[in-house]
């Protein structure tokens, strides 16, 4: 059977020659492919941590920066939650709280990883929601409602998964990081 097209996208497949026998032969090898085990292969090994950050675009190619610049590229897992630390901590985001503690598992399972990085940001809405507009009023209330969310994040961490490193970290819109202890 011979086909004839003027289509552009389909004109050199229609023009060619179908038969049975080609036909059945794809068709079989398709049908064998579909029965072949698919395995799952998780990404496990020795990585150097887990990055936490927050969703907000604007802080997206800041963190890569931070990564590459610590030499992290290929070495860590990410988490990406609103508000970093404080969708962790906070009180109004607790339903999502679970959610951190099992991929912080996950990760040591899977990776096992040595240290937890979580970087908040300036200008941060999430902060706005969970602890309001006062609480972040100017840059030293900011810095400071940052801090103490960092220190129970560390607090956290250190109650939980106290193996792990723990670093934080309060970035600005320009990238860059004041690092808290």
């Amino acid at each position: 059977m011979q086909f004839q097209t003027s289509c552009a996208c389909c004109g050199d497949l229609l023009a060619r020659r179908f038969n049975r026998r080609h036909f059945l032969i794809g068709a079989g090898a398709a049908g064998l492919a579909a029965m072949m085990p698919r395995f799952a292969h998780a990404a496990s090994g020795n990585y150097e941590a887990m990055v936490v950050g927050c969703i907000d675009p604007r802080l997206q190619e800041p963190m890569h920066r931070y990564t590459r610049r610590r030499h992290l590229t290929g070495k860590f897992s990410s988490f990406i939650i609103a508000g970093a630390a404080i969708g962790i901590v906070a009180e109004p985001f607790k339903d999502w709280h679970k959610t951190y503690w099992d991929n912080v598992g996950a990760s040591v399972q899977l990776h096992n990883i040595k240290r937890v990085i979580c970087i908040d940001h300036r200008d941060c809405g999430a902060a706005k929601i969970a602890y309001g507009e006062a609480k972040v009023a100017n840059r030293q209330i900011e810095t400071e409602t940052h801090r103490e969310a960092m220190g129970l994040f560390r607090k956290q961490m250190g109650e939980r998964l106290p193996q792990l490193k723990v670093e934080t970290g309060l970035m600005d819109l320009k990238g860059r990081i004041e690092m808290f202890t």
